[in-house]
C-alpha cells in the first residue's frame, strides 16, 4: 500500500497535474456561461451603447446574429481559457511549491510544513498571474475581437458605436493577421499593461478562498460541500471583481480598440478641419489612465463600474463553477497521470 500511494501523492503535487485540472475546470465553467461573457465584453468594449443591460444585449444580439452571435469566438475564448488557466495554475503550483519548500528547509526536521500568510499567498498568485499573462494575452486579443468585431479601419468619422463591422475573415488566424498587418506584432500584446496590474484579481480571488476555506475547515472539521464551495468562490470572486474592475473595463476597450475610436472622433470634433486626421494613429493607443480619467470626467465615479453587474454574473458563476469542479478534474488529471506513467512503465518494459 504504502509504495502505491507515494506515487499517487507525487503526482498530485505536480505543478503539471493542477494546472491540468485547473485549465479543465476553467474550460467547463467558461463553456457553461459562455453568452453572458459575449454581452459583457460587448457592454464594456461600446460604451456609446444606450441600452447595455446584460438581458438586453443577450436578445439583440439573438435578434441580428442568431445562436451564432452568442457563441462569436468560442474557440478563441476557449483556447485563451484553457492556456490562460494552465500557464495560471502551473505557475501558481511552481511558484508555491517552491517557496514552500525553501522555507521548510529552513526549519528543523520533522517540522510540519510552515503556513503561508494571506500576503505571501496574494504575491505568490501575483507573480503567477503576470507570467500567465505574458504567454497568454496575444489569445485573449484575439478573443475579444472576435467577441466585439473589429473596425476594418478606424478613421475619425466613425462613432463609438460603429466599432463592429461586417467581418471578411472572422477566423482566429483571420483576426491575428489583421491585427499584425495593421500594428505589427506588438499588437497582439495590447493591454499587457492594466492586464498585469490585474493579475491581483486572481491573486485576491484565490487568497480569499483559501483563507475562508481555511477558517470553515476550522470550525466544521470536516470536508467542504460542492455548496460550502459554491458559495465561498462566489464571494472570493465577488469582492476580486468590485476592487479590479475600472481596469477590467479598460483592458476590453484597449483590446477591442474602441477607445482608440473615441480618441479619434474627439480629435476629429476638437481640431480645425485642415489638421483634422483621416485615419487613426496605430502607433498611438490610449492607455488604462486615459480611458479612466475620461470616463471619470464624462461619466463620474459610477462610470468606471458601468457595467459591473454583468462582468460579476458571468466571472462569480464561473468561478464557483470552477471552485466546484477543480477538485472533480483533480481526479481526472490525476488518472490521466496515472495512465501516461503505467504506460510509459510497460513501454519501457518491453
Amino acid at each position: 500500500m504504502p509504495t502505491q500511494s507515494k506515487p499517487v501523492q507525487q503526482q498530485q503535487l505536480t505543478p503539471f497535474g493542477a494546472a491540468l485540472a485547473g485549465a479543465l475546470g476553467g474550460c467547463f465553467s467558461t463553456a457553461v456561461v459562455y453568452p453572458l461573457d459575449v454581452a459583457k465584453t460587448r457592454i464594456q468594449a461600446l460604451p456609446g451603447a444606450k441600452d447595455n443591460g446584460m438581458l438586453s444585449v443577450l436578445l439583440k444580439v439573438y435578434a441580428k446574429e442568431g445562436v451564432a452571435g452568442l457563441y462569436r469566438g468560442f474557440g478563441a475564448t476557449m483556447l485563451n481559457t484553457f492556456s490562460q488557466q494552465y500557464a495560471y495554475f502551473f505557475f501558481y503550483s511552481f511558484v508555491r511549491s517552491s517557496y514552500i519548500k525553501r522555507l521548510a528547509s529552513k526549519l528543523p526536521a520533522g517540522s510540519k510544513a510552515p503556513t503561508l500568510s494571506t500576503a505571501a499567498e496574494l504575491l505568490l498568485g501575483a507573480v503567477a498571474g503576470a507570467l500567465a499573462q505574458i504567454f497568454t494575452i496575444p489569445v485573449s486579443v484575439i478573443a475579444t475581437r472576435q467577441q466585439v468585431g473589429r473596425p476594418a479601419k478606424l478613421r475619425s468619422d466613425i462613432p463609438t458605436e460603429a466599432v463592429v463591422d461586417n467581418q471578411t475573415d472572422d477566423s482566429f488566424l483571420g483576426v491575428a493577421r489583421e491585427i499584425i498587418d495593421e500594428e505589427g506584432v506588438t499588437g497582439l500584446w495590447l493591454g499587457l499593461k492594466p492586464g498585469l496590474v490585474l493579475t491581483v484579481n486572481p491573486a485576491i480571488t484565490y487568497g480569499v478562498f483559501e483563507r475562508v476555506k481555511g477558517i470553515v475547515l476550522l470550525a466544521k472539521g470536516a470536508k467542504l460541500s460542492p455548496y460550502m464551495s459554491f458559495l465561498i468562490g462566489a464571494i472570493s470572486k465577488t469582492l476580486a471583481t468590485i476592487v479590479t474592475y475600472p481596469y477590467i473595463m479598460a483592458k476590453v476597450r484597449i483590446q477591442a480598440r474602441s477607445a482608440d475610436a473615441e480618441d479619434a472622433v474627439e480629435r476629429h470634433t476638437t481640431l480645425p478641419k485642415p489638421h483634422a486626421p483621416h485615419h487613426a494613429d496605430h502607433s498611438h493607443h490610449v492607455g488604462a489612465l486615459d480611458i479612466l480619467s475620461r470616463v471619470l470626467a464624462k461619466e463620474g465615479f459610477v462610470g468606471w463600474y458601468r457595467g459591473m453587474q454583468a462582468q460579476i454574473t458571468k466571472a462569480v458563476i464561473s468561478q464557483a463553477l470552477l471552485f466546484m469542479s477543480k477538485e472533480q478534474f483533480e481526479h481526472w488529471a490525476l488518472g490521466i497521470m496515472i495512465l501516461i506513467a503505467r504506460i510509459q512503465a510497460r513501454s519501457r518494459s518491453s
